[in-house]
């Protein structure tokens, strides 16, 4: 069964919005995590849920990277298709 990128959006965003316990927005994949009030912190348990929701590993080099909504969706959905 392919994975489907939407998919993925909606599980990242939801986990976004659970970890950092904000409201639900139309446009919260256009957002950067700062801009949703992510510290460092929050970073790590993002990437942390990320990575046990999708059964997936996160490069912390790469980590670094990823500053919005949208691109956290898009890395994951690539690492989940490989």
């Amino acid at each position: 069964m392919a994975i489907e990128k939407q998919d993925t959006a909606k599980e990242v965003i939801a986990i976004v919005i659970e970890k950092l316990n904000i409201e639900k927005s139309g446009a919260i994949n256009q957002s950067t995590l700062q801009d949703l009030g992510a510290d460092s912190l929050d970073m790590v348990e993002i990437i942390m849920k990320l990575e046990e929701q999708f059964g997936i590993e996160i490069n912390d080099d790469e980590a670094e990277q990823l500053t919005s909504v949208q691109e956290v969706i898009n890395y994951v959905h690539n690492l989940r298709i490989k």
